[in-house]
């Protein structure tokens, strides 16, 4: 699959594309899926992609395996240990103590102590395996139908079933390379009920904790393949889905199934969340460009943003504050569910992947110079 990586990083799904490019084989994306994240005092100011609260700890995920995680908002890291040295893109807890993160290569990692130790639970060979076992049964149905279907029919069921062939091709041929597609979102109910979404399409779905997990590929309308970026729940109960191509999908059963829905815009999203208000869709991403909607995705509105930097994460605090965060240190703030944006750039014009509300009105931000404490316009405190 030769179609350019867009992701919800700044280029960290991407860095680790060409890490995949340029490995002289297979084993040595195995090798860093392998070795364990190497402790250093340093992962605090590195490359981070993503934090979020569990209960009141913080913990975010980044580059080389770094997963870190604070108890007093921010002021001080610890190191988790980590049995993989891949970058890590997003991140998710189902309790205060059970989380999962993601990554290149397609790993899923576990956590059972709040972030304190992970566990590696599926690789991107095993999400691949899922993938093709997937398309086989899609393509024994297809020829099924094929056989059974009129003459006047079969022509569209071929060209469909030559679609199928195709795709599960390239996937074996993708297997063949090694474990090379990142995952780039997940979210989890509960201690058991979670999805992970990726490159190409990628969504898979578990009911025991990551124990096993089932391709979830065929329940969304996506036959490009088009790259899945974030999952998020939307007060009320549904979920979102949002990607590449303006990718727009809701469940509102617990992601039994899922619909697609109608996007004003086709460029990429890489961010979505709920506003605190039921049914009420917050999708953002390329170039600064924003979609609200108050019925979970019937119907949308562009919110004004003149800021027209990529965004990449937001946050609803108690208070209702939304703030999104995205490239060039670009932070939004709106006090007003959304009908509009105040825009503050910040001085190191760093990229921001991640922001997390902590103690009164200040945030915590982490992205291109790892973590910093700032006021709710993104002005640093320390």
């Amino acid at each position: 699959m030769a179609r350019r990586l867009t992701c919800k990083t700044l280029g960290a799904a991407c860095l680790g594309l060409s890490m995949a490019w340029f490995a002289p084989a297979a084993f040595a994306l195995a090798d860093i899926i392998e070795t364990p994240a190497r402790q250093t005092d340093l992962a605090p100011t590195k490359l981070l992609n993503d934090a979020v609260l569990a209960g009141d700890r913080i913990v975010a995920v980044g580059e080389r395996g770094h997963i870190i995680y604070s108890d007093d908002d921010g002021q001080t890291w610890l190191q988790g240990d980590v049995p993989v040295s891949v970058t890590l893109t997003a991140v998710d807890f189902g309790t205060d103590t059970h989380g999962w993160a993601v990554g290149h290569s397609g790993v899923v990692l576990h956590t059972e102590d709040a972030g304190e130790s992970w566990s590696l639970q599926l690789t991107g060979v095993d999400a691949s395996e899922l993938a093709i076992a997937s398309k086989e049964e899609q393509i024994a149905a297809m020829e099924e139908d094929i056989e059974e279907a009129p003459e006047s029919e079969k022509g569209d069921l071929e060209w469909a079933l030559d679609d199928l062939v195709f795709t599960m091709e390239n996937m074996q041929s993708d297997l063949d390379i090694g474990p090379v597609n990142p995952l780039l979102g997940v979210w989890f109910e509960n201690d058991q009920h979670g999805f992970v979404v990726g490159a190409y399409g990628m969504i898979l779905r578990t009911e025991d904790g990551g124990e096993t997990w089932n391709d979830w590929a065929p329940k969304i309308e996506n036959a490009q393949n088009f790259h899945l970026n974030s999952i998020a729940h939307i007060t009320g109960g549904a979920l979102a889905i949002v990607g590449e191509a303006g990718q727009i999908h809701v469940s509102v059963n617990d992601g039994d199934t899922w619909e697609r829905r109608e996007s004003p815009y086709q460029g990429s999203l890489f961010g979505v969340i709920g506003t605190g208000q039921v049914n009420e869709i917050l999708a953002f991403g390329l170039r600064g460009n924003m979609l609200f909607s108050t019925d979970l995705g019937k119907n949308w509105r562009m919110v004004p943003n003149s800021a027209g930097a990529t965004l990449n994460d937001g946050v609803v605090a108690d208070d209702g504050r939304i703030t999104l965060v995205g490239n060039g240190g670009t932070v939004l703030m709106s006090g007003n569910g959304a009908d509009s944006f105040r825009e503050h750039f910040r001085s190191d014009r760093a990229g921001i992947m991640s922001v997390v509300p902590v103690s009164g009105t200040n945030l915590l931000i982490v992205g291109e110079s790892g973590v910093k404490v700032t006021d709710a316009r993104g002005k640093n405190l320390q």
